[in-house]
């Protein structure tokens, strides 16, 4: 099922399939390895639901949720 980054839940498995953001957004993203085929794992969110901390290739990071938009995801159910 495809879905932007800020729809998944918390311990939700994902894979990304599309980066749309342009420019020094877009390069800044793909800077911290948010890069087509990277597995995803969404380990928590603030009380707002904003940030979104998220696990891939063996570290956690957060990502604000305007910038999950610009991510899709492709999850498994």
């Amino acid at each position: 099922m495809m879905k932007s980054m800020r729809q998944m839940r918390v311990n939700e498995k994902a894979v990304i399939k599309v980066v749309t953001a342009t420019r020094e957004l877009g390069r800044r993203i793909r800077d911290m390895g948010l890069v087509p085929g990277t597995e995803i794992v969404i380990v928590g969110r603030a009380p707002l639901k904003d940030p979104v901390s998220l696990r891939l290739k063996g570290f956690t990071m957060t990502l604000r949720n305007n910038e999950a938009d610009y991510i899709t995801v492709e999850t498994e159910e």
